[in-house]
């Protein structure tokens, strides 16, 4: 299995509770495939560079996952008729940017200990 980064932009019409959920229909769309979901962070509403599909804002996701080579097109495929996507980018990460993701972990996890002590 490959370790994919993945950006999504969101409509920024959609409220909170739609957003969770459009989160959640994309993890188990990637779960239901075999893949494992590693992290999720959710940027938050962000203004445009340029209009997409007539918005000038929109909601923020950066996805990393394991999942086969196959799931990808899948993937893609949701996207492209989940009309919350506005744009997506998929990128496999490399042995260099693994061990990059896996360091930065470690050392956030490290500073939020030290924080909560």
């Amino acid at each position: 299995m490959n370790i994919y980064e993945n950006i999504i932009i969101l409509d920024s019409a959609l409220a909170d509770e739609e957003a969770e959920a459009a989160v959640t229909k994309i993890k188990e769309l990637i779960a239901g495939h075999g893949g494992e979901v590693l992290k999720v962070d959710i940027w938050g509403r962000k203004k445009l560079a340029y209009e997409i599909k007539k918005q000038k804002k929109g909601l923020y996701v950066l996805l990393f996952y394991k999942t086969p080579p196959a799931t990808i097109k899948k993937i893609e495929e949701f996207y492209k008729v989940f009309d919350a996507v506005l744009k997506y980018l998929i990128i496999k990460l490399g042995i260099k940017q693994v061990h990059d993701l896996e360091k930065f972990e470690a050392a956030s996890e490290r500073t939020e200990q030290k924080i909560e002590v």
